[in-house]
């Protein structure tokens, strides 16, 4: 499972973000093209994040669908897998979106 491994990498470039103050929220985007299981990162982030300046944060995932221009035609479409052919029947695309992986956001904690 290469989530566990993502969301250590992501705990641990929220926290250095941080730089030693609490996470409240952390916002991601992983494009349903990504190849990332969305659920199995929700599901690790909470172990992950235990003892971190992550414990206890909120995670946020957006999740965009894939979306492609044809080389051919010049018309954009969704692309729902990686083998969405455009309706003129070329598969000749260049992905616009849907590939995505990354932290959107990370919010902090008030200062007391």
């Amino acid at each position: 499972m290469h989530e566990l491994a993502l969301t250590c990498q992501i705990v641990e470039t929220a926290a250095q973000a941080a730089a030693g103050r609490p996470v409240a929220r952390v916002t991601l985007v992983i494009g349903r093209l990504s190849g990332v299981m969305a659920e199995a990162i929700r599901f690790c982030f909470p172990e992950v994040a235990r003892k971190t300046l992550l414990d206890g944060a909120v995670l946020d995932i957006e999740e965009p669908d894939g979306w492609a221009r044809c080389n051919l035609c010049g018309v954009e479409f969704a692309t729902p897998d990686w083998l969405t052919a455009c309706r003129c029947g070329s598969y000749d695309v260049t992905r616009l979106r849907g590939e995505e992986l990354l932290i959107r956001s990370i919010e902090l904690t008030e200062a007391a």
